[in-house]
Protein backbone atom coordinates (compact mmCIF):
# COMPACT_ATOMS: atom_id res chain seq x y z
CA UNK A 1 0.00 0.00 0.00
CA UNK A 2 1.70 3.42 -1.07
CA UNK A 3 1.71 6.18 1.65
CA UNK A 4 2.29 9.50 0.64
CA UNK A 5 3.82 11.93 2.65
CA UNK A 6 4.57 9.28 5.62
CA UNK A 7 6.59 11.69 7.51
CA UNK A 8 3.94 14.01 8.06
CA UNK A 9 2.99 14.47 11.70
CA UNK A 10 -0.24 13.86 12.78
CA UNK A 11 -0.11 13.98 16.75
CA UNK A 12 2.49 16.73 16.99
CA UNK A 13 2.92 16.23 20.93
CA UNK A 14 4.25 12.70 21.21
CA UNK A 15 5.63 13.32 17.38
CA UNK A 16 3.36 10.18 16.05
CA UNK A 17 3.60 10.25 11.69
CA UNK A 18 1.48 9.11 8.75
CA UNK A 19 3.70 5.86 8.94
CA UNK A 20 3.13 5.79 12.68
CA UNK A 21 -0.59 5.15 12.00
CA UNK A 22 -0.19 3.13 9.29
CA UNK A 23 2.19 0.60 11.48
CA UNK A 24 0.20 0.99 13.91
CA UNK A 25 -3.08 -0.44 12.16
CA UNK A 26 -0.97 -3.28 11.01
CA UNK A 27 0.06 -4.40 14.45
CA UNK A 28 -3.42 -3.96 15.78
CA UNK A 29 -4.92 -5.65 11.97
CA UNK A 30 -6.69 -8.73 13.42
CA UNK A 31 -8.79 -7.02 16.07
CA UNK A 32 -9.23 -3.94 14.54
CA UNK A 33 -11.19 -5.89 11.80
CA UNK A 34 -12.67 -7.85 14.08
CA UNK A 35 -14.71 -5.13 15.87
CA UNK A 36 -15.21 -2.47 13.03
CA UNK A 37 -15.46 -4.95 9.75
CA UNK A 38 -18.28 -5.96 7.81
CA UNK A 39 -20.01 -2.58 8.40
CA UNK A 40 -20.28 0.71 7.00
CA UNK A 41 -17.83 2.98 8.57
CA UNK A 42 -17.60 6.89 8.67
CA UNK A 43 -13.77 8.37 8.16
CA UNK A 44 -12.76 11.31 10.27
CA UNK A 45 -9.88 12.51 7.92
CA UNK A 46 -7.27 15.00 9.21
CA UNK A 47 -4.90 16.34 6.14
CA UNK A 48 -3.11 18.50 8.20
CA UNK A 49 -2.68 16.59 11.50
CA UNK A 50 -5.46 16.62 14.54
CA UNK A 51 -4.92 20.29 15.41
CA UNK A 52 -5.93 21.57 11.58
CA UNK A 53 -9.09 21.05 9.84
CA UNK A 54 -11.17 18.08 9.92
CA UNK A 55 -13.52 16.71 8.15
CA UNK A 56 -16.24 13.17 8.01
CA UNK A 57 -16.22 10.98 4.67
CA UNK A 58 -19.41 9.06 4.73
CA UNK A 59 -19.11 8.45 0.84
CA UNK A 60 -15.77 6.29 -0.27
CA UNK A 61 -13.63 9.02 -1.11
CA UNK A 62 -12.21 8.77 -4.70
CA UNK A 63 -9.35 6.30 -5.91
CA UNK A 64 -10.18 3.56 -3.31
CA UNK A 65 -8.65 0.21 -4.17
CA UNK A 66 -10.44 -2.55 -6.06
CA UNK A 67 -10.64 -4.46 -2.21
CA UNK A 68 -11.80 -1.86 -0.61
CA UNK A 69 -16.10 -2.55 -0.95
CA UNK A 70 -18.65 0.06 -0.16
CA UNK A 71 -22.22 -0.82 0.84
CA UNK A 72 -25.39 1.26 0.55
CA UNK A 73 -27.20 2.81 3.17
CA UNK A 74 -30.29 5.00 4.25
CA UNK A 75 -29.88 8.07 6.15
CA UNK A 76 -31.99 9.35 8.21
CA UNK A 77 -33.19 11.81 5.82
CA UNK A 78 -34.48 8.79 3.73
CA UNK A 79 -31.66 9.43 1.21
CA UNK A 80 -29.50 6.58 0.38
CA UNK A 81 -25.61 6.91 -0.10
CA UNK A 82 -22.78 4.63 -0.32
CA UNK A 83 -20.71 4.34 2.59
CA UNK A 84 -17.06 2.27 2.94
CA UNK A 85 -16.77 -1.12 4.45
CA UNK A 86 -13.39 -2.02 5.84
CA UNK A 87 -12.42 -5.91 5.29
CA UNK A 88 -9.45 -6.13 5.84
CA UNK A 89 -6.24 -4.56 7.43
CA UNK A 90 -4.63 -2.93 4.05
CA UNK A 91 -8.09 -1.48 3.64
CA UNK A 92 -7.80 0.37 7.12
CA UNK A 93 -4.16 1.55 5.92
CA UNK A 94 -5.47 3.28 2.81
CA UNK A 95 -7.95 4.65 5.02
CA UNK A 96 -4.88 6.31 6.81
CA UNK A 97 -3.41 7.29 3.28
CA UNK A 98 -7.00 9.15 3.29
CA UNK A 99 -5.09 11.20 6.40
CA UNK A 100 -8.02 9.03 7.95
CA UNK A 101 -7.31 9.18 12.13
CA UNK A 102 -10.87 8.10 13.34
CA UNK A 103 -12.71 5.30 12.33
CA UNK A 104 -16.91 5.37 13.18
CA UNK A 105 -18.52 1.70 12.60
CA UNK A 106 -22.32 1.64 12.69
CA UNK A 107 -24.31 -0.52 15.14
CA UNK A 108 -25.16 -2.99 11.88
CA UNK A 109 -23.26 -5.72 9.11
CA UNK A 110 -22.72 -4.42 5.76
CA UNK A 111 -25.51 -6.49 4.35
CA UNK A 112 -28.08 -6.49 6.87
CA UNK A 113 -27.48 -2.01 7.54
CA UNK A 114 -30.89 -1.29 8.67
CA UNK A 115 -30.66 -4.04 11.56
CA UNK A 116 -28.27 -3.24 13.97
CA UNK A 117 -26.36 -6.57 15.83
CA UNK A 118 -25.00 -4.47 18.28
CA UNK A 119 -26.52 -2.49 21.61
CA UNK A 120 -24.33 0.50 22.34
CA UNK A 121 -24.52 2.88 25.26
CA UNK A 122 -22.07 5.58 25.39
CA UNK A 123 -21.81 7.33 29.41
CA UNK A 124 -20.43 10.27 29.03
CA UNK A 125 -19.07 12.12 31.83
CA UNK A 126 -20.48 15.67 32.01
CA UNK A 127 -18.70 18.51 33.51
CA UNK A 128 -17.09 18.43 37.41
CA UNK A 129 -17.26 13.97 36.58
CA UNK A 130 -14.84 12.12 35.50
CA UNK A 131 -13.64 8.69 33.82
CA UNK A 132 -13.43 7.62 37.82
CA UNK A 133 -17.45 8.58 38.01
CA UNK A 134 -17.71 6.60 34.45
CA UNK A 135 -16.86 3.20 36.19
CA UNK A 136 -19.62 2.38 38.69
CA UNK A 137 -22.47 3.56 36.09
CA UNK A 138 -20.90 0.83 33.77
CA UNK A 139 -20.62 -1.92 36.08
CA UNK A 140 -23.96 -1.09 37.33
CA UNK A 141 -24.88 -0.75 33.82
CA UNK A 142 -23.49 -4.53 33.06
CA UNK A 143 -26.02 -5.55 35.94
CA UNK A 144 -29.21 -4.48 34.68
CA UNK A 145 -27.74 -5.17 31.06
CA UNK A 146 -27.36 -9.02 32.41
CA UNK A 147 -31.00 -8.51 34.08
CA UNK A 148 -32.21 -8.09 30.13
CA UNK A 149 -30.70 -11.27 29.08
CA UNK A 150 -27.74 -9.61 27.42
CA UNK A 151 -23.64 -9.86 27.71
CA UNK A 152 -22.33 -6.75 28.22
CA UNK A 153 -19.09 -5.37 26.87
CA UNK A 154 -16.81 -2.30 27.52
CA UNK A 155 -14.08 -0.35 26.23
CA UNK A 156 -12.78 2.96 26.63
CA UNK A 157 -14.36 5.77 24.76
CA UNK A 158 -10.20 7.68 23.91
CA UNK A 159 -11.50 10.35 26.34
CA UNK A 160 -12.87 10.46 29.02
CA UNK A 161 -16.11 7.93 28.82
CA UNK A 162 -16.83 4.59 28.57
CA UNK A 163 -18.84 2.98 25.77
CA UNK A 164 -20.66 -0.89 26.96
CA UNK A 165 -21.80 -2.98 24.20
CA UNK A 166 -23.79 -5.68 24.06
CA UNK A 167 -23.93 -8.51 21.16
CA UNK A 168 -28.05 -8.79 19.68
CA UNK A 169 -29.63 -10.66 17.44
CA UNK A 170 -29.98 -8.21 13.94
CA UNK A 171 -33.95 -8.30 14.33
CA UNK A 172 -34.84 -4.94 15.34
CA UNK A 173 -35.01 -1.45 12.95
CA UNK A 174 -32.62 1.17 14.70
CA UNK A 175 -35.82 2.69 16.21
CA UNK A 176 -36.75 0.00 18.16
CA UNK A 177 -33.17 -0.51 19.15
CA UNK A 178 -32.85 3.36 20.46
CA UNK A 179 -35.87 2.33 22.41
CA UNK A 180 -34.31 -0.58 24.15
CA UNK A 181 -31.63 1.78 24.84
CA UNK A 182 -33.47 4.04 26.70
CA UNK A 183 -35.16 1.46 28.56
CA UNK A 184 -31.87 0.47 30.14
CA UNK A 185 -30.79 3.87 30.26
CA UNK A 186 -34.11 4.71 32.36
CA UNK A 187 -33.41 1.89 34.76
CA UNK A 188 -30.15 3.18 35.31
CA UNK A 189 -31.16 6.40 36.23
CA UNK A 190 -33.01 4.91 38.99
CA UNK A 191 -30.78 2.77 40.63
CA UNK A 192 -28.20 5.78 40.50
CA UNK A 193 -30.02 8.84 40.20
CA UNK A 194 -27.21 11.12 41.80
CA UNK A 195 -24.58 9.98 39.51
CA UNK A 196 -26.46 8.97 36.36
CA UNK A 197 -29.40 10.90 34.07
CA UNK A 198 -30.71 10.72 31.01
CA UNK A 199 -31.64 14.56 30.23
CA UNK A 200 -30.97 15.57 27.05
CA UNK A 201 -30.77 19.35 27.69
CA UNK A 202 -27.08 20.14 29.12
CA UNK A 203 -28.72 22.64 31.55
CA UNK A 204 -30.77 19.52 33.34
CA UNK A 205 -27.93 17.15 33.77
CA UNK A 206 -26.12 18.52 36.38
CA UNK A 207 -22.48 17.12 37.57
CA UNK A 208 -23.62 13.45 36.69
CA UNK A 209 -22.66 10.71 33.87
CA UNK A 210 -25.10 11.15 30.83
CA UNK A 211 -26.11 8.18 29.25
CA UNK A 212 -26.37 8.92 25.58
CA UNK A 213 -29.17 7.04 23.94
CA UNK A 214 -28.58 9.08 20.81
CA UNK A 215 -25.81 7.61 20.23
CA UNK A 216 -28.32 4.23 19.21
CA UNK A 217 -30.07 6.10 16.26
CA UNK A 218 -29.49 5.30 12.54
CA UNK A 219 -26.10 6.75 11.33
CA UNK A 220 -24.94 8.09 14.96
CA UNK A 221 -21.56 6.18 15.23
CA UNK A 222 -18.50 6.77 18.21
CA UNK A 223 -14.60 5.67 17.71
CA UNK A 224 -15.00 2.14 16.74
CA UNK A 225 -12.53 -0.51 19.17
CA UNK A 226 -8.67 0.35 18.69
CA UNK A 227 -9.17 3.13 16.60
CA UNK A 228 -7.49 6.26 17.16
CA UNK A 229 -8.91 9.43 18.69
CA UNK A 230 -7.69 12.93 17.80
CA UNK A 231 -6.49 14.21 21.08
CA UNK A 232 -2.70 15.51 21.86
CA UNK A 233 -1.42 12.01 23.43
CA UNK A 234 -2.86 9.52 20.62
CA UNK A 235 -5.25 7.89 22.98
CA UNK A 236 -7.12 4.64 21.55
CA UNK A 237 -10.84 3.71 22.31
CA UNK A 238 -9.38 0.29 23.68
CA UNK A 239 -11.81 -2.87 24.99
CA UNK A 240 -11.05 -4.29 28.63
CA UNK A 241 -12.22 -6.67 30.26
CA UNK A 242 -14.64 -6.04 33.38
CA UNK A 243 -11.92 -7.31 35.89
CA UNK A 244 -9.51 -4.23 34.38
CA UNK A 245 -12.10 -1.70 34.55
CA UNK A 246 -11.66 -0.30 38.36
CA UNK A 247 -8.21 0.47 38.18
CA UNK A 248 -7.89 1.43 34.24
CA UNK A 249 -6.28 4.80 33.68
CA UNK A 250 -7.76 5.14 30.43
CA UNK A 251 -4.30 7.96 29.39
CA UNK A 252 -2.40 4.70 29.06
CA UNK A 253 -3.98 3.53 25.76
CA UNK A 254 -2.28 4.82 23.05
CA UNK A 255 -0.85 4.62 19.84
CA UNK A 256 2.47 3.54 21.38
CA UNK A 257 0.82 1.17 24.21
CA UNK A 258 -2.29 -0.74 22.57
CA UNK A 259 -0.09 -3.14 20.40
CA UNK A 260 1.63 -4.42 23.12
CA UNK A 261 -1.10 -4.78 25.54
CA UNK A 262 -2.74 -7.11 22.28
CA UNK A 263 0.02 -9.55 22.59
CA UNK A 264 0.37 -9.84 25.86
CA UNK A 265 -3.17 -9.72 27.17
CA UNK A 266 -5.12 -10.86 23.74
CA UNK A 267 -8.52 -8.99 22.71
CA UNK A 268 -11.08 -9.03 25.24
CA UNK A 269 -13.79 -8.29 22.63
CA UNK A 270 -12.73 -11.67 20.85
CA UNK A 271 -15.58 -13.37 21.62
CA UNK A 272 -18.21 -11.03 21.52
CA UNK A 273 -20.47 -12.17 18.97
CA UNK A 274 -20.74 -15.69 20.08
CA UNK A 275 -24.02 -15.23 21.90
CA UNK A 276 -26.03 -12.78 20.65
CA UNK A 277 -28.69 -11.51 22.62
CA UNK A 278 -32.57 -10.53 22.34
CA UNK A 279 -34.13 -7.08 22.87
CA UNK A 280 -37.02 -8.68 24.61
CA UNK A 281 -36.96 -7.71 28.10
CA UNK A 282 -35.63 -4.07 27.33
CA UNK A 283 -38.75 -3.70 24.74
CA UNK A 284 -41.09 -4.96 27.42
CA UNK A 285 -39.55 -2.56 29.99
CA UNK A 286 -39.80 0.10 27.44
CA UNK A 287 -43.19 -0.40 26.74
CA UNK A 288 -44.16 -0.21 30.76
CA UNK A 289 -42.85 2.59 30.89
CA UNK A 290 -44.63 4.16 28.19
CA UNK A 291 -47.60 3.30 29.74
CA UNK A 292 -46.97 4.93 32.99
CA UNK A 293 -46.26 7.48 31.24
CA UNK A 294 -42.48 7.52 30.35
CA UNK A 295 -42.85 8.12 26.45
CA UNK A 296 -40.16 9.26 23.77
CA UNK A 297 -37.40 11.12 24.37
CA UNK A 298 -35.48 14.14 22.09
CA UNK A 299 -33.94 13.04 18.75
CA UNK A 300 -30.91 15.40 17.71
CA UNK A 301 -31.24 18.11 15.99
CA UNK A 302 -30.37 17.31 12.55
CA UNK A 303 -33.52 14.21 12.47
CA UNK A 304 -36.51 14.86 11.16
CA UNK A 305 -39.35 15.38 13.73
CA UNK A 306 -40.49 12.17 14.75
CA UNK A 307 -43.35 10.58 16.14
CA UNK A 308 -43.89 11.00 20.30
CA UNK A 309 -41.15 13.36 20.07
CA UNK A 310 -41.08 15.63 22.78
CA UNK A 311 -40.69 19.84 22.10
CA UNK A 312 -37.61 20.44 20.67
CA UNK A 313 -37.39 23.41 22.92
CA UNK A 314 -34.36 23.96 25.75
CA UNK A 315 -36.20 24.14 28.79
CA UNK A 316 -35.01 27.56 30.05
CA UNK A 317 -36.23 29.13 26.62
CA UNK A 318 -39.78 27.35 27.06
CA UNK A 319 -40.60 28.85 30.41
CA UNK A 320 -39.52 31.73 29.13
CA UNK A 321 -41.95 31.63 26.15
CA UNK A 322 -44.49 30.57 28.54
Amino acid sequence: MRLSSPSRVLWPEPGITKLDLAHYLIAVGVAFVRANGDRPVSLQRFPEGIDGEQFFSKNPPKGAPAFARSVMVVYPSARSHPQLVIDEPAAAVWAVQMNTVVFHPWASRAETSDFPDQLRIDLDPQPGTDFDDAVPAAIELRRVLEEAGLEAFVKTSGNRGLHVFAPIEPTHEFLEVRHAVIAAARELERRMPEKVTTAWWKEERGTRIFVDFNQANRDRTMAGAYSPRALAHAPVSTPLEWSELETADPKAFTIGTVPARLQTTGDPWERMHEHPGTLDTLLAWWERDVAAGLGELPFPPDYPKMPGEPPRVQPSRAKKTT
